[in-house]
């Protein structure tokens, strides 16, 4: 099974440029955790909750803090024609739960959750990566893999 058959096509996008109170409003509205952030009709970049806690809230930065300040630059993502198996284990050795997805122009068409893909997935492949994601001391940034 493809990505582009168990992903998210109705993707709320962070602007780089509004506050991140803008953006923590955004998730509410949502109810997601992270938002991938767009600029000119691509993926410029990641913000998760974390990151306004951890890179703003604890550093004492406004909530009219752009977005651009305190969001991951460099990011994971995935296609939406790949196999959900193989996005289950970069999942999984990652230690991250949500990617974006972009079409082979790299344009933004979605975002799969783990959740997405272990409904999908094989029971075993779903378990390993579960395991994988919830292993302790991972990264908590994202970093590019494509």
């Amino acid at each position: 099974m493809k990505v582009n058959e168990v992903m998210t096509r109705n993707v709320c996008v962070a602007n780089p440029r509004m506050s991140i109170a803008e953006a923590a409003r955004m998730m509410a509205d949502c109810d997601s955790g992270a938002l991938p952030v767009g600029e000119d009709d691509r993926l410029v970049g990641m913000i998760t909750d974390r990151d306004i806690a951890i890179r703003a809230v604890a550093r004492r930065l406004s909530a009219d803090t752009a977005v651009r300040e305190v969001m991951s630059h460099e990011l994971l993502y995935c296609y939406d024609d790949e196999d959900i198996v193989e996005i289950a284990q970069n999942m999984s050795e990652q230690q991250i739960r949500r990617l974006p997805v972009v079409n082979r122009d790299k344009r933004l068409v979605g975002i799969v959750s783990f959740g997405d893909v272990a409904l999908y997935s094989h029971a075993d492949h779903a378990g390993e990566a579960i395991a994988g994601i919830s292993r302790p001391g991972g990264r908590h940034d994202q970093v590019a893999v494509h």
